[in-house]
């Protein structure tokens, strides 16, 4: 079995396949917007190191879990990818990715110092590290400037109560036509975790043996994002949505809980008179005395 490795949208070099033609050819899976901007860097690393060849395959962030899954089960893994650090304890248990503590060793880059210690940790089982972080980072709410003003919003929501009033306020707006105030993928567990962990909950429980999504906390948050699907503020099916940036565009919801990387794409996929109609904000905190 060809091993694997990677940590949080993490990058790592391990085993590379037999050399040939006195060559080491590395394959190497890139997920999303990250394996088009891999693409740009190799004819640099090729020009730096001529006796090694990567070819690198992008695969689409929501269809990467059920490819390394197969890759896994017919015996045909990468040298490389990226992999979500939440991936890390599933794949390590299928004994698919590679202990990079022995290549770590021996390099003159990687250094745990050099990382901040919470992402570097997420890459370690049993303290051994299967995963170097590529990067880190958080999400932002992306609304549509132009539609929270008409909503009576000159300002992004900064609390769950102004995120809720004008979630209303946008569905009003609607007049009856089947629009939304933001899109809460049902499919998605990053929203209910952000607002847990703003709500206080620790996740864990039984010395982070166990889930804790049944706490007072965690189910606080749980019981205010379900009121944006109960009040049909955010749509349930996850089919009503299939393009993120003709969905915005077109109104059909106002506000979005991405990443930063979506910046980019924004710019790059929005028409050109809707670039002025869109904004990012720190996520709504719990209360007004909390950063998001």
């Amino acid at each position: 079995m060809t091993a694997i490795g990677l940590g949080v949208l993490s990058l790592l070099f391990l085993a590379c396949q037999a050399p040939i033609e006195s060559k080491t050819v590395i394959k190497f899976w890139a997920m999303g917007a990250e394996g088009e901007h891999v693409q740009k860097l190799m004819p640099e690393f090729h020009r730096r190191y001529p006796d090694i060849e990567v070819k690198v395959q992008g695969i689409p962030w929501t269809a990467a879990h059920e490819k390394l899954l197969t890759a896994y089960a017919g015996n045909s893994l990468p040298d490389m990818c990226q992999l979500g650090n939440t991936w890390i304890p599933e794949f390590h248990l299928l004994e698919a990715l590679e202990n990079l503590d022995p290549w770590i060793a021996h390099s003159n880059v990687i250094k745990s110092e050099n990382y901040f210690s919470g992402i570097w940790e997420t890459n370690l089982i049993d303290s051994a590290a299967f995963g170097i972080p590529w990067y880190v980072d958080t999400r932002l709410l992306f609304y549509r400037k132009d539609i929270l003003q008409q909503a009576g919003y000159d300002h992004a929501p900064a609390t769950w109560e102004e995120w809720y009033d004008v979630s209303k306020r946008i569905k009003q707006l609607a007049a009856g036509q089947e629009k939304y105030a933001i899109l809460l993928p049902t499919n998605e567990w990053v929203p209910f975790v952000l607002t847990g962990l703003q709500a206080g909950s620790a996740l864990l429980k039984d010395g982070d043996r166990y889930g804790d999504f049944s706490g007072v906390e965690f189910m606080n948050a749980f019981e205010f994002l379900m009121g944006f699907y109960r009040e049909k503020l955010a749509p349930v099916g996850v089919t009503q949505v299939t393009n993120i940036y003709q969905g915005l565009t077109e109104g059909f919801f106002a506000m979005y809980l991405t990443g930063p990387w979506n910046i980019g794409e924004f710019k790059k996929r929005l028409p050109a008179e809707m670039q002025d109609n869109w904004m990012t904000a720190p996520m709504p905190s719990p209360t007004a005395d909390k950063p998001g």
